[in-house]
């Protein structure tokens, strides 16, 4: 009875699904439809050469999904993810022709500061080579002022929580140094440090260090006292119950400092790529901005969003990963 219970279920389930995939999952391939075809019969008014990268771009976006619709009809999760992303995708294909109409076909926002989907696209391949050799330097200096950060953060932070004797120390340079914004220190970094690369590293370990140390100060405090007592009674080290019970019950409250760091070094990141470096996105922003050509200065913040939220969500991958049963507690 039960087995037919939930065959009935599952019947009803596809059947509202299939009702749902007739009434909504097509809407985003119309909208892609007519973004191609406004853009290729509607006359241009900002006075460039246009090139083939925007229908291009519309055409893969249309075979694409037309594929994962023909797909999701065999494939129950495809079609539960459509089903949630139909909508979104659909205003973000709106949106897009929007900025397309309003600045390539109608001219309302004025050049250069407002140039359209298709000279963004064309700055992204004609400047690849100097957009990615610019974003390895990026890397390079995020990564090395991340990991600094974190790892001073974590030592801090370990130390603060656990012992009251460290804290007595650490906690007054926290509150005093912490709060400062971090491109406060960038006078001091330029005079300290023999380069600008590591003034940069410095300005960005700076940001990552204080939320990484005030989370993980704070998770180990607030661990359980049972969780100690019970493991002297097994008779366990000071070591162990450091780095076997008071970091792995503090380790939800750490990840989210690491979070929070990982903010704190995007936003710091731009910024200390104008001390003088010589590549980075940073310097390719200014250095676009300098010739007044916003195409590549939105390129460039194309890229940014694209690696900087993937970094994050690999964050959270980890983070799922290692406290499994934590899973979605936090969501990106």
């Amino acid at each position: 009875m039960s087995s037919e219970n939930g065959k009935s279920s599952s019947a009803l389930n596809i059947a509202f699904m299939q009702r749902k995939f007739n009434a909504t999952f097509f809407l985003p391939l119309i909208v892609l439809v007519i973004d191609l075809v406004i853009h290729l019969n509607l006359p241009n008014k900002q006075g460039f050469t246009t090139t083939k990268y925007y229908p291009v771009l519309l055409e893969m976006l249309i075979i694409i999904y037309f594929v994962l619709l023909i797909l999701s009809t065999k494939n129950w999760r495809l079609l539960e993810k459509l089903s949630e992303k139909g909508p979104l995708l659909m205003a973000v294909f709106v949106l897009l022709e929007i900025w397309d109409v309003v600045t390539l076909k109608l001219k309302l926002l004025p050049l250069p500061y407002f140039p359209g989907p298709d000279k963004v696209l064309n700055a992204l391949f004609t400047d690849w080579s100097l957009l990615g050799l610019s974003t390895l330097y990026s890397l390079r200096l995020l990564f090395t002022g991340y990991i600094i950060g974190a790892l001073i953060g974590l030592v801090a932070g370990i130390l603060m929580g656990w012992s009251k004797k460290w804290n007595y120390w650490i906690s007054p340079l926290l509150k005093v140094v912490g709060p400062v914004p971090a491109i406060a220190w960038i006078p001091i970094a330029l005079v300290v440090f023999p380069t600008s690369f590591w003034a940069s590293v410095f300005i960005i370990a700076i940001a990552v260090w204080f939320p990484v140390a005030v989370m993980t100060s704070s998770g180990i405090v607030n661990v359980q006292n049972a969780y100690f007592e019970v493991a002297k009674t097994l008779g366990a080290t000071q070591k162990y119950l450091i780095f076997k019970v008071a970091i792995p019950a503090a380790s939800p409250t750490i990840f989210i400092g690491l979070f929070m760091g990982m903010g704190s070094s995007f936003l710091t990141l731009i910024v200390a790529e104008m001390l003088g470096v010589k590549a980075g996105l940073g310097w390719y922003l200014t250095w676009a901005q300098g010739w007044a050509d916003y195409s590549k200065v939105y390129a460039s913040l194309i890229v940014v969003s694209v690696i900087f939220s993937s970094l994050i969500t690999l964050i959270f991958a980890i983070k799922d990963r290692v406290l499994i049963w934590q899973r979605g507690l936090i969501k990106w």
